[in-house]
């Protein structure tokens, strides 16, 4: 008894959820195109983090070259975003990572995966609010924040009468109340806003190559003497000077932090029901979206660190400010104005994804029922809301934009991970049809005459997937996903490396060559006969690659910043073991 209750419980954790069953969907007709996919994505994407990252990572991490950091988070983002664009082929539903992390690889990565979605949402909403209180405290001269300070800081501990969060608070309160309008009127909407923010931001570049000075891209300790600065003739607080001042380990830090401002294109595989031809559209709108953003932040950081030595920049200092350095008064209003009155855009509805993550992820038993009538009954939409809007309030007060930003970040990079698991599992399973069921039943049947040898690694007998080579590719993408990890926890250890330790170099050696071998056994399983209208190509290479990529961003986040996510995480296992579990073990014994 006690073995048959454990395997029904490790049965459960990778229950998979047919992908055949039905989900609650709001009914919309197909009028989008690639155009408004595009604009959709871009929308998401050029944000809050163009602003208000700018004096963080080009100050304190990476300087001029956060260019470069760009084009790394760039990369791991356009990895990501064509996994998701071959899955949302497949699966016949507006889907996010969630969805398909369910369907494929089981249950318990689901709710991991779910539940991070709900942390992003919960910060995102922070970082646009407070980002948008600090910009109009801007405006007005510093005038809120320093007669909010003055009047209650003698009377309440610090943390309540700094970073405005009684204007955020109230912000937020208030905007929960806007949620209700119509999508397409919503849309429309947005798309003026994104255009007026591209069109600043537009500004922002044209205005840096005139104003831009090259020099300080190759800036030197005798600049720093000149400037005044005379505690800075080695690597220190304002790093080393030229253009990657604080090193390689800068760059990656500062991609880390830089990979914030691309998140946002899954929006698009949330709108499959509504796009005319979404085997077509959805790849080129995601990876159009992307490269859009790519050219406009890397033009953006180009003219900063050209307008303004990148150690001017304040940490917690705005984009416009920039204008300041090179005396260009209202240019600072124009951007900063321009910035305020586009993300308002952005605030509209801002509750809906955490209604709508939360309701599948009820309606799948993995978290309190209640919640599963959110669309169905005023209560428990009121309940769920107040409760994430708690929780925002909280993060608010406790939390700088930093910190949120970063949160955000580990949570996107995770579910970026399990995409990529995906794509890499479900190319190398065998087709269900029927439901799976006579498949599954054939396919059992075939697999008690297998047998796993040596040579049928390399050399398969069948020529289509079959549960046998199926179950090696799983096998085999789940250690490759562990060796990657180890890997990047030897790279970190960057000093030991380059001082040629034999033992970090013979560890790394031997990490390279599993991986080597367990990547060359999954390109030699045969894949599906009937591909998707969508593949990512360089299969198994270029999701192993943004799996990769992905850990290295992750091993860059403080450790502060991993004990945050590292509690959220907790709260969420308590709920699932406690509640999501038991439910659907009663639900489903089998």
């Amino acid at each position: 008894m006690p073995f048959q209750a454990f395997r029904r419980f490790v049965q459960k954790l990778v229950h998979r959820r047919p992908p055949e069953k039905e989900i609650f969907e709001i009914s919309f007709d197909r009028r989008l195109n690639v155009l408004d996919l595009v604009a959709l994505g871009v929308g998401r994407t050029v944000g809050a983090g163009v602003y208000v990252l700018a004096s963080e990572v080009v100050s304190n991490q990476a300087g001029p070259s956060t260019v470069i950091c760009f084009l790394v988070a760039g990369l791991s983002s356009v990895l990501a975003g064509l996994c998701y664009a071959e899955i949302s082929a497949q699966v016949p539903h507006s889907g996010s990572s969630y969805l398909y992390t369910y369907v494929i690889i089981g249950e318990l990565w689901a709710f991991i995966t779910g539940w991070n979605l709900i942390l992003s949402f919960i910060a995102d909403t922070v970082i646009y609010i407070t980002t948008w209180v600090l910009t109009f405290d801007n405006l007005l001269g510093n005038q809120m924040s320093q007669s909010l300070h003055e009047s209650i800081s003698q009377h309440v501990p610090q943390v309540l009468a700094d970073n405005l969060v009684y204007f955020s608070v109230a912000l937020l309160l208030l905007l929960r109340e806007i949620e209700y309008l119509n999508f397409y009127e919503l849309f429309a909407l947005s798309k003026v806003f994104t255009l007026v923010r591209i069109l600043f931001l537009s500004f922002v570049i044209i205005s840096g190559f005139i104003k831009g000075d090259l020099h300080n891209w190759k800036l030197t300790v005798e600049d720093y003497t000149m400037a005044g600065l005379n505690d800075t003739s080695s690597l220190g607080p304002l790093g080393s000077g030229g253009f990657v001042p604080f090193g390689f380990g800068g760059i990656l830090r500062g991609a880390a932090t830089c990979f914030y401002t691309f998140i946002g294109f899954s929006i698009i595989v949330t709108r499959v029901k509504e796009v005319r031809n979404p085997q077509r559209s959805i790849p080129l709108g995601i990876v159009i979206s992307l490269f859009i953003c790519f050219v406009v932040y890397f033009g953006v950081f180009s003219a900063l660190t050209l307008m303004v030595p990148y150690y001017k920049l304040q940490p917690g200092s705005i984009l416009s400010e920039a204008f300041l350095h090179i005396g260009w008064a209202p240019a600072y209003y124009v951007v900063g104005f321009g910035y305020f009155c586009s993300v308002c855009g952005i605030f509209v509805g801002f509750m809906t994804p955490v209604h709508w993550m939360t309701y599948m992820m009820a309606e799948d038993g993995l978290l309190f029922p209640v919640f599963s009538r959110i669309y169905t009954r005023i209560y428990p939409r009121f309940v769920a809301t107040m409760v994430f809007t708690i929780i925002a309030a909280i993060m608010t007060f406790f939390f700088g934009v930093t910190d949120l930003v970063d949160l955000r970040s580990i949570g996107t990079l995770i579910s970026y991970s399990l995409v990529a698991f995906c794509v890499l599992i479900l190319r190398y399973q065998p087709e269900r049809k029927n439901g799976g069921h006579e498949v599954e039943v054939q396919q059992q049947n075939r697999l008690a005459a297998e047998r796993l040898t040596l040579q049928g690694l390399f050399f398969p007998g069948s020529s289509t997937p079959t549960v046998l080579s199926g179950q090696v590719v799983y096998v085999c993408s789940s250690l490759l996903a562990l060796l990657l990890t180890f890997l990047c926890l030897v790279l970190a250890q960057r000093p030991a490396l380059l001082s040629g330790d034999p033992v970090w170099i013979s560890v790394t050696v031997l990490l390279l060559v599993l991986i080597t071998g367990l990547t060359g056994v999954i390109w030699r399983q045969p894949q599906r006969p009937s591909p998707p209208h969508f593949k990512v190509p360089g299969l198994p290479l270029l999701p192993l690659l943004s799996i990769f990529m992905n850990v290295c961003l992750m091993m860059q986040m403080t450790a502060a910043t991993w004990a945050r996510f590292g509690v959220w995480m907790l709260i969420g296992f308590a709920i699932y073991f406690a509640c999501g579990i038991q439910h659907n073990l009663v639900a489903n014994p089998t």
